[in-house]
């Protein structure tokens, strides 16, 4: 699916940069689609990784704050509701791994790029576990740049090795 969209926003003649900020601001692939995309398109490293970081952590506040109080209401629609309840519970299972440790789970949780985690998974957790926004904030944030530099050595690694082939 990803794929097909870094297709479209190509098709549609889009700057790069701003393909790797709408890529890092999306709730999937986040910073990790940015950083292979903009590997990928030859971008600089250091552009790249700086507008994924930004643009990354600019929806992270709204997720923290809005997220029980718009769950809660999707959860008394009718036709919706079962859908938002198999999201919170959902949530609530991956927030048992950071629950324990709060802060330094959290910021794992963020920090290692795999599927399923990153900053809008960590918002996530940390509305769920009514963390607030001032304490889940920063951590999330060097969640954010480490899984950045994570990236950043991988795919532009990987970019250099390739080339030298």
């Amino acid at each position: 699916m990803s794929d097909a969209i870094i297709s479209q926003l190509e098709l549609w003649g889009l700057n790069p940069y701003l393909i790797v900020i709408i890529l890092a601001m999306m709730p999937v692939g986040e910073l990790r689609a940015s950083m292979i995309f903009a590997a990928a398109a030859g971008l600089d490293w250091r552009l790249s990784l700086l507008l994924s970081i930004v643009f990354n952590l600019v929806p992270i506040p709204f997720v923290i704050l809005l997220l029980r109080p718009v769950l809660e209401w999707i959860k008394s629609v009718r036709w919706i509701g079962k859908y938002a309840t198999k999201f919170h519970n959902k949530i609530l299972e991956k927030s048992k791994k950071v629950q324990k440790y709060e802060k330094y789970g959290l910021f794992a949780f963020v920090a290692i790029p795999l599927p399923g985690t990153g900053a809008w998974t960590g918002a996530a957790i940390a509305a769920i576990l009514d963390m607030r926004l001032r304490r889940s904030m920063p951590t999330i944030t060097l969640g954010v740049i480490t899984a950045g530099l994570i990236m950043t050595v991988v795919c532009y690694g990987a970019s250099a090795l390739i080339s030298l082939i």
